[in-house]
């Protein structure tokens, strides 16, 4: 009886039949089987990548979510996966999309935007080990894409734009009050100052005034009679020779108007 050879490659698993019934696996290598009785299915074992495109998913907000995944497995158990369905692959990405659909049904928009590793995670936890049921494990799952429709993303730019402008304006605004505030700080600071030079120089001139004062009545106390008299005689004589017609002389002691004279010389002299 002639036998057929069948090479199964590494990293993969044969699966011989018995008029179209399996009967065990065989591993990578060199195999004999009878044929037309007999047949070896080669089931790869290698890991695998596969996409599953945008499809939409409702949110608990009821915003619509365009979604893409890309899954890495592995087959785990060459018979069940070739045997207990006609398409484990589909079968198994029919999966991840409900339970993808359940995670993300039960988030609000925001929060799903924003929680594509919890997404994921919680993904992977859902699955579990499908090896009992489909024969294959998923290694790795990532959202490659988690997507808000046209009208809503419309709608978040232009709540975005509105946002991005309150925050300007608010900026804008508080700039010029610390501006107004600045200058209304230097404005009073500028009239404190000019405010306190014009109160030190007029302490200034009331001391000079004061000590001008104080000297001309030191140098009055210090004069005897002598000085008056003469100063009177002096003041009479600048009387003589002024326009003056009239002159009215009191019967008192005359030497008053040379205290009077000393007094008016002495002003004048400190205003010149």
């Amino acid at each position: 009886m002639p036998f057929g050879l069948k090479i199964v490659p590494q990293n993969c698993q044969g699966l011989i039949e018995l008029f179209g019934k399996y009967q065990h696996s065989v591993e990578s290598g060199l195999h004999f089987y009878i044929p037309l009785v007999q047949r070896i299915r080669t089931v790869n074992l290698a890991m695998r990548p596969i996409e599953l495109p945008h499809y939409s998913i409702i949110t608990k907000d009821n915003a619509e979510v365009s979604t893409s995944i890309t899954l890495n497995y592995h087959v785990t158990d060459a018979a069940k996966f070739e045997y207990n369905n006609t398409d484990s692959i589909e079968s198994m990405a029919q999966l991840v999309r409900g339970h993808l659909r359940d995670i993300i049904g039960r988030m609000e928009l925001n929060d799903a935007l924003g929680s594509t590793a919890k997404i994921n995670a919680d993904l992977a936890q859902a699955i579990g080990d499908l090896t009992n049921t489909y024969g294959i494990n998923v290694d790795r799952i990532n959202i490659d894409e988690l997507l808000p429709s046209q009208e809503i993303q419309k709608a978040m730019d232009k709540q975005l734009t509105a946002d991005r402008e309150r925050v300007a304006a608010i900026a804008k605004a508080e700039g010029q009050a610390e501006s107004i505030r600045l200058t209304n700080e230097a404005e009073n600071n500028a009239l404190i100052a000019t405010a306190k030079a014009q109160a030190q120089a007029t302490r200034t001139q009331a001391d000079a005034e004061r000590y001008r004062i104080d000297t001309v009545q030191a140098g009055l106390q210090d004069a005897d009679d002598k000085y008056f008299k003469n100063q009177s005689i002096d003041a009479y004589k600048q009387l003589a020779n002024s326009d003056t017609n009239l002159i009215v002389i009191p019967n008192e002691d005359n030497s008053s108007f040379g205290q009077t004279a000393l007094l008016a010389q002495a002003i004048k002299k400190s205003k010149d």
